[in-house]
C-alpha cells in the first residue's frame, strides 16, 4: 500500500560538537540497578518534527533554534548528568555508568526535502541513519536537522541500559522547559537504593524463571532451521483513528469486563499475526506452532509506597529502567479461532500477574541471584516449535504536546527502535493532536505488515505526512 512521501533525499551534516553540562560535576560511578541489567546494549531513537517558522516569526532561524537547543542542553545536563556520562565495564564485566560529563554528541544537519514530503510510513528509508543519529560515543546523541522548507527535526538516540522511555520523556520535557527559561518540573532521582535487592535475595518467585533466563544457559537448538535472509524485520509507522480504537475496545470487552485500549489492541494484533502465520504455505505446521506476545510493564507505580509520600515521589521521578516483560503463549490455530474478547482476557491476565509490587521485587532478587551472568527475556529466545513473537511497549505517555522549545509543539513525533532479531516490536503512542488518535511504530516482518494492511486497512492507516498534518 502506498503512502506518498519521498525516501530519496540527502542529509548533510554541517557541524558536530560535544555539549557538556554547563557546571562542573564531581566525577563518580553510578551502578546500574538490577532492572537496568535486564537490558542488552540497545540504542533507542526518538524524533520530533516542527513546522517552519518563516511565516510566523522570521527572526526564528535554524541557527537561533540550534543555539537554544544547545544552551538548554548544557543547563539540563546538570540535573540529568547520567546522559552526559559513559558506560564502562566494571571488574565483574557488568556495565556501569561513569558520570564524567564527557557530554552529548550534538550534530547539525541539512536535509534537501520538505516536511510534507517526508515518508514516515517507511522510517527505515526516511529516518534511519538520516534524521535519527547513530550513537557512537557516550549515552546520548542528538541531531538537529533543518529541512528545505525551514522545518526542523530534533532527534535523539540513547542507550536503553541507562534510561527507559519514561526516563527519556522526563528528560525531553525538562529540556524543553529549560529552553523556555521555565523551572524544571521533574528533577530526576538516581537513588539506586530504591531498587536494592531484599535480604532474602535468592528466595524469588519461580515464575520469574518462566520470563527470563541466564544467557549462559540459553543455546539455540541444533535443529532450528536457518532464518531466511530475505525475511527480516522492517519498520512502518501508522496512525489509528480514535473511533476505531473505541470500537475495538467494545469488541474486546465482554461479561461486564471492560478492557483497556492497549489490552484490546494487543489482542487484536496478536490474532492478526497468528492469522498471517496460518496463511503461510506450510500452514499445517505453522498452525501448531506457539505464538508469544509480550507487553512491557512499568513498575514505578507498583513499587511506590503510598504510605510514604516521599518514596512515592522518588519512584515517580526515578531515572533508569523500571520495566518487566511478561508474555503469554498460545498455539497459532487457537488464536485464530478464539473470539477477540477471550484473547483480550489472556492479555489482561498476563499483565495482571506482573503489575504488582511483589513481582518487581521478585525480579530484582532474581537478577541478584544470577549476577554477574547476563540475562535475557525469554520472549527474545526461540525454540524449534516457536511461531511468531512480538513485544508491545506502550508509549501512551510520550509527551509530544509538552515538547515546545519556543517555536511551537511538534506536529509529529515518534520513537524509532529497529532492534533486529526475530522478535517484533510495536510502540503505540498518542497523537500530538491529543484527539484520541494513536500513532503506531511497528517493527515486524514484511509479510506480517502486508497482511495487516490487507486484512485491516480500516485500522492501520499508513502515515502519509502530507495527509496527516492536514487532518
Amino acid at each position: 500500500m502506498g503512502s506518498g512521501g519521498e525516501a530519496n533525499f540527502t542529509v548533510t551534516v554541517i557541524r558536530k560538537e560535544v555539549v557538556a553540562a554547563v557546571l562542573p560535576l564531581q566525577e563518580h560511578w553510578l551502578p546500574l540497578s538490577n532492572l537496568d541489567l535486564l537490558l542488552p546494549p540497545l540504542d533507542v531513537g526518538v524524533f520530533l518534527c516542527y513546522k517552519s517558522q518563516k511565516d510566523i516569526n522570521p527572526m526564528v532561524s535554524f541557527g537561533s533554534m540550534v543555539g537554544v537547543l544547545k544552551k538548554a542542553m548544557a543547563q539540563v545536563l546538570v540535573s540529568y548528568y547520567a546522559f552526559a556520562g559513559e558506560v564502562v565495564a566494571n571488574p565483574l564485566g557488568e556495565p556501569e555508568l561513569l558520570c564524567n560529563n564527557r557530554g552529548v554528541d550534538f550534530s547539525e544537519a541539512f536535509a534537501d526535502i520538505e516536511l510534507k514530503d517526508l515518508n514516515f510510513y517507511n522510517p527505515d528509508e526516511s529516518v534511519e541513519g538520516k534524521l535519527v543519529p547513530r550513537k557512537k560515543n557516550g549515552v546520548l546523541s542528538v541531531q538537529a536537522t533543518e529541512l528545505k522548507c525551514g522545518g526542523l527535526v530534533v532527534a535523539c538516540t540513547f542507550d536503553h541500559r541507562i534510561a527507559d522511555a519514561y526516563s527519556t520523556n522526563m528528560f525531553l520535557v525538562s529540556w524543553a522547559e529549560t529552553a523556555q527559561s521555565k523551572p524544571i518540573s521533574i528533577l530526576p532521582s538516581f537513588r539506586r537504593s530504591l531498587l536494592s535487592p531484599r535480604l532474602s535475595a535468592g528466595c524469588f518467585d519461580p515464575s520469574i524463571d518462566e520470563m527470563f533466563v541466564p544467557i549462559s544457559s540459553f543455546l539455540p537448538p541444533k535443529d532450528q532451521p536457518e532464518a531466511n535472509p530475505d525475511d527480516h524485520l522492517i519498520s512502518r509507522i501508522y496512525y489509528v483513528k480514535a473511533h476505531e480504537l473505541t470500537r475495538l475496545q467494545s469488541l474486546a470487552s465482554s461479561n461486564g469486563y471492560k478492557r483497556t485500549k492497549l489490552e484490546s489492541f494487543s489482542a487484536f494484533l496478536w490474532q492478526l499475526i497468528a492469522k498471517c502465520a496460518s496463511n503461510e504455505e506450510n500452514s499445517t505446521t505453522e498452525r501448531t506452532k506457539i505464538s508469544k506476545m509480550g507487553i512491557v510493564v512499568d513498575g514505578r507505580s507498583r513499587l511506590s509506597d503510598k504510605t510514604t509520600p516521599e518514596k512515592a515521589i522518588q519512584m515517580a521521578t526515578y531515572f533508569g529502567n523500571v520495566l518487566s516483560l511478561p508474555y503469554v503463549c498460545k498455539r497459532v490455530e487457537e488464536l485464530t479461532e478464539l473470539p477477540l474478547s477471550r484473547v483480550a482476557n489472556n492479555v489482561h491476565n498476563c499483565l495482571e500477574k506482573a503489575a504488582t509490587k511483589e513481582h518487581f521485587w521478585a525480579l530484582i532478587d532474581w537478577v541478584e541471584a544470577h549476577r554477574p551472568v547476563s540475562v535475557v527475556a525469554k520472549i527474545y529466545t526461540r525454540a524449534r516449535y516457536d511461531g511468531p513473537a512480538f513485544v508491545i511497549s506502550s508509549g501512551q505517555r510520550f509527551p509530544v504536546s509538552k515538547l515546545d522549545f519556543g517555536w511551537g509543539v511538534p506536529v509529529f513525533g515518534s520513537y524509532h527502535f529497529p532492534w533486529g532479531g526475530n522478535t517484533g516490536y510495536v510502540m503505540p503512542m498518542t497523537s500530538p493532536g491529543e484527539n484520541g488518535d494513536w500513532v503506531l511504530y511497528m517493527h515486524l516482518f514484511r509479510e506480517q505488515l502486508e497482511f495487516l494492511e490487507a486484512e485491516a486497512a480500516h485500522f492501520f492507516k499508513p502515515l502519509n505526512c502530507d495527509d496527516y498534518l492536514n487532518q
